[in-house]
């Protein structure tokens, strides 16, 4: 607040000390505004943490909403040559696995160049074009001026054609390059069927190719070809080394031949089920550990009849509590058709006093191993009658844009902006009050000291007579 020091002086009034204490009971009727501004504040960064909250609870709930996790398994292999992954529809079972070959990509390499960086091509032809082909048809034409007929040139504009095939070069020795094209794909109908190179006959015989050709200016140097392996003694042949098809719910992944036949066990993997359970009830404990910071409540000091300001921002209020009511709600599942009907019969218990959730590891187990299809028609249902299909619905719907946190943010806000706008006009309209009593107390000050001055010369007049008459 201003000081009004200067008032007074003229007159001997205390102007300047009536001035400031009309200016502090004025201000004074900023403070209720002010007080509800940072209440609401408050409230409105409470809305935005609430959001967070429910925002980190949903992630660990589409996890558990999941019906792969109660159908999982875990695939073992006898050998370090194959590993195996597994979907959620994978039947338990034993494979035997013999690998005699490995899906390999073709390599074509060009005979020794003494330089990566100079021009191979006819100068005399402007441009020319390298048309590659692969075994199953598919071709790109990639056209290359003067400056990308060297070893370097003809690289990067092939890896920029995206042909199929990835160029390198490689350095033998000093002064000894070869340019390298290597099939992106195993197998051996993803190898390169021809090269051809139109317009420039001298770079054809550096860097063309003919499958059906008995001798060509690139070699192959490592020859395109299948996976092969027996599964249960059927022969099968792939062109990856990562085959998909050949058992149903089951990736093999193949690293090397084996020493005959090994061993593929396929069992019943629980942990993914429990470790989800397991997360999803510590999310659901830290979302209430949020909401009872948010509603937190102080008692009344019965010494001073005062309370403690440190109560949660959203106490009382009813968007919280409705979410927290019906998500409670939504903790058992009536409609579920097996004969799990709520948690608590898998281990899964809610505290009578705090309403967290606790764990019994064990009893879990014990559900999920006698009838993990009946403990996920529980959770997960159809995918829209289950628990976590039900919470994930509502929580969707509570944080919409249209949802009701969203709208009890957007209610905070416009209240704020309210109370701005009064604070702002209550102001102006306090520092008008005061500059005009300001003016008035000035013209009064002038006005005494006028009086003043003419009252000390009228006195002095006076006093100058008196003595005049005397003598």
């Amino acid at each position: 607040m201003a000081s009004f020091s200067n008032l007074g002086v003229g007159s001997g009034l205390p102007l300047s000390t009536m001035l400031d204490n009309l200016q502090t009971a004025e201000k004074a009727a900023l403070k209720p505004i002010s007080t509800q501004q940072s209440a609401y504040t408050a409230k409105l960064s409470a809305y935005s943490t609430l959001k967070s909250a429910l925002t980190t609870f949903q992630t660990a709930n589409s996890k558990l909403n999941s019906a792969d996790l109660f159908t999982a398994t875990t695939a073992t292999s006898s050998s370090s040559a194959f590993s195996a992954t597994t979907s959620g529809s994978t039947v338990a079972g034993k494979y035997s696995i013999n690998v005699t070959q490995l899906a390999q990509a073709q390599v074509l390499t060009s005979a020794v160049q003494s330089s990566n960086t100079a021009a191979l091509g006819d100068s005399s032809v402007s441009s020319r074009s390298i048309a590659i082909t692969l075994k199953d048809g598919t071709s790109k034409s990639v056209t290359l001026s003067n400056d990308q007929t060297s070893l370097t040139g003809m690289r990067d504009a092939i890896n920029g054609a995206n042909a199929g095939v990835t160029a390198t070069i490689i350095k033998v020795s000093d002064g000894s390059f070869r340019l390298s094209m290597s099939a992106n794909k195993t197998g051996s109908d993803n190898a390169v069927a021809s090269i051809a190179v139109t317009g420039d006959s001298t770079l054809q015989g550096i860097v063309g190719f003919d499958a059906s050709a008995s001798s060509n200016p690139m070699t192959q140097s490592v020859a395109a070809q299948n996976a092969k392996l027996t599964v249960n003694n059927i022969a099968i042949e792939n062109s990856s080394n990562q085959i998909s098809d050949a058992l149903e719910g089951i990736t093999l992944n193949l690293t090397a031949q084996t020493v005959g036949d090994q061993t593929l066990t396929i069992t019943k993997d629980t942990s993914k089920a429990s470790s989800a359970i397991s997360t999803w009830v510590d999310a659901y404990n830290t979302l209430l550990d949020q909401f009872n910071t948010l509603t937190k409540y102080t008692k009344v000091d019965t010494n001073t009849g005062t309370q403690d300001n440190s109560n949660g921002a959203l106490l009382g209020d009813s968007t919280l509590r409705t979410i927290q009511t019906q998500l409670k709600s939504l903790l058992t599942n009536a409609q579920s058709s097996s004969a799990y009907k709520s948690l608590g019969q898998i281990g899964v218990t809610t505290d009578p006093t705090t309403g967290s959730l606790k764990l019994d590891s064990t009893k879990l187990s014990v559900a999920l191993d006698k009838d993990a299809a009946g403990v996920k028609e529980m959770i997960v249902g159809d995918g829209k009658t289950g628990i976590t299909a039900k919470m994930d619905t509502k929580l969707t719907e509570w944080l919409s844009s249209k949802g009701i946190v969203q709208s009890a943010t957007d209610g905070v806000s416009k209240t704020l902006n309210n109370l701005t706008a009064l604070y702002n006009t209550t102001n102006d309209r306090i520092d008008a009050d005061i500059a005009r009593y300001k003016t008035q107390f000035t013209q009064l000050d002038m006005a005494i000291s006028k009086l003043n001055s003419t009252s000390t010369y009228l006195t002095q007049q006076f006093d100058t007579s008196n003595s005049s008459n005397k003598s």
